[in-house]
């Protein structure tokens, strides 16, 4: 018997999942907190995501033969800034993915610095989730920080680093920094010279599914592992995700459909968007992908149930009869919007709104405006030379069956449901079974469910997506 360990180093906790050749075996979660020093500031301490690691794996294992422990690898929250000194001491609390605090250094990279710069180094636009723009910040704002840097990391590279000793990153990772040049997967020194640090400074690169050391001595007694266990990099958050859902071929496709909607297009080739926010990163699978990501999915129905109709249900059955006749319209910028316009004022809206307009046709254009969203960034991504013809799909989003409906509908393409949705803990996994030469990821690609367009809605959809993609424009003048 073989195991194998997952950890997902997450927001707002880590999941730790093990599974053997052929099956999940155990599965645990462990939470820690998340600061918010200042507003549009999220941080979070370092130490918290390596103690509840272990802490997890502890209780992962205690009814297992730990010997059969083959590998750990990682699934992380991206883009993160984690700084350590000489010592190996965190010097500040990390930065996380969504700290805004960076707004007037993005505007620099972007603005002064030039796009095209950052495109023709990188592959991407400045983001002040990216790490870059939060390195920048330091060195403005915090120069006796600053001066203490040894080492910069990433969330889950930390996790690694104190369980093997070895400084180390995955290209995957490494291409949500906008300091690494995605295309040739390698640092750019051109970005790192801008932003005030050097190659010294960074973890060697290697690809998701390779191990880069052994689990150090102390480590291994504490679990009770054997000292020979690999420690395999592991990928960024949505790049595991789409190992553990099967997204790893040339047009591949997976949704996510949870509080944001993250769309993820496997292609072999490499490609940046030099017109809207659509990012290019490298794929776990040693290929690259395209990821768009529109901020407000379920979280848009949270709100329209939740704050607006105040009634714990969002009337969806009901809204099904009105699907293919309602002209009501929802633009879904409730937080402003990342791909694939990258505008943070901006803000969504109800039109065609009458005196005969109800809840329920409300509710579905919220589901629509969402639906239409996601329709923009493939449209987009296709132009760019994808060719997605179906997509997986997971997230909460999919337990509202209209959605799934309207969402293939609107897309004219089929939707999969994946038996298992584990996601990155699960594709973590699956990278730790690759790194130590087990290839075992078919035995978890089953799929549950096939959701296929209604063709009676497909031209009327058409048709009302001409219509949203007007509204921007309007909405952009409003705010």
């Amino acid at each position: 018997m073989n195991y194998y360990i997952g950890l997902d180093v997450g927001t707002s906790s880590v999941k730790a999942i093990l599974i053997s050749d052929t099956e999940i075996v155990n599965v645990v979660s462990r939470d820690y907190p998340l600061y918010f020093p200042k507003p549009t500031y999220s941080e979070q301490n370092p130490e918290d995501w390596y103690n509840q690691s272990v802490d997890a794996m502890k209780e992962l294992l205690k009814d297992v033969d730990k010997s059969c422990v083959k590998a750990i690898s990682f699934s992380g929250q991206m883009h993160g800034l984690v700084m350590l000194d000489k010592d190996d001491n965190v010097i500040r609390p990390a930065i996380l993915w969504n700290d805004g605090r960076s707004e007037k250094e993005v505007a620099y990279l972007n603005n002064e610095i030039g796009k095209d710069f950052l495109l023709d180094n990188t592959g991407n636009i400045a983001f002040a989730g990216f790490t870059a723009p939060k390195v920048l910040w330091v060195y403005n704002n915090e120069p006796e920080n600053f001066a203490k840097l040894d080492k910069v990391m990433l969330p889950k590279d930390y996790v690694a680093y104190m369980l093997s000793g070895v400084f180390a990153t995955d290209t995957s990772d490494a291409a949500g920094t906008l300091y690494f040049d995605t295309k040739n997967r390698t640092w750019s020194k051109p970005m790192l010279d801008l932003i005030h640090i050097s190659e010294d400074n960074l973890p060697k690169v290697y690809e998701s599914y390779e191990a880069v050391g052994n689990i150090k001595a102390d480590v291994a007694a504490e679990l009770g592992l054997s000292a020979d266990t690999k420690i395999v990099i592991g990928a960024g958050d949505n790049a595991a995700s789409a190992i553990g859902t099967g997204t790893v071929n040339d047009g591949d496709c997976n949704i996510s459909l949870g509080t944001s909607g993250t769309i993820f297009v496997c292609t072999n080739n490499f490609n940046c968007d030099r017109e809207n926010a659509i990012h290019s990163f490298c794929s776990a699978s040693g290929k690259y992908h395209y990821l768009a990501c529109t901020l407000t999915a379920a979280s848009s129905q949270k709100w329209w149930i939740d704050d607006i109709v105040k009634s714990g249900y969002g009337f969806e059955d009901e809204a099904e009869k009105f699907m293919g006749k309602s002209d009501v319209m929802f633009l879904p910028y409730l937080m402003g919007e990342r791909s694939p316009i990258n505008d943070t004022n901006v803000r969504g809206m109800f039109t065609n709104l009458s005196m005969n307009t109800t809840q329920e046709e409300m509710t579905l254009a919220v589901l629509e405006g969402v639906a239409f969203s996601l329709k923009q960034n493939i449209d987009i991504i296709n132009a760019l030379g994808a060719n997605v013809v179906k997509s997986k799909i997971c997230g909460g989003g999919t337990k509202t069956k209209i959605w799934l409906k309207l969402v293939a509908s609107i897309l004219d393409i089929e939707l999969e449901i994946p038996t298992l949705e584990h996601g990155g803990g699960l594709g973590a996994a699956l990278l730790a079974a690759k790194g130590v030469g087990n290839d075992i990821a078919d035995n978890y690609y089953g799929i549950k469910q096939t959701i296929k367009p209604d063709k009676s809605l497909v031209e009327f959809y058409k048709a009302k997506y001409e219509k949203y993609l007007k509204l921007y424009p309007l909405a952009k003048e409003l705010a």
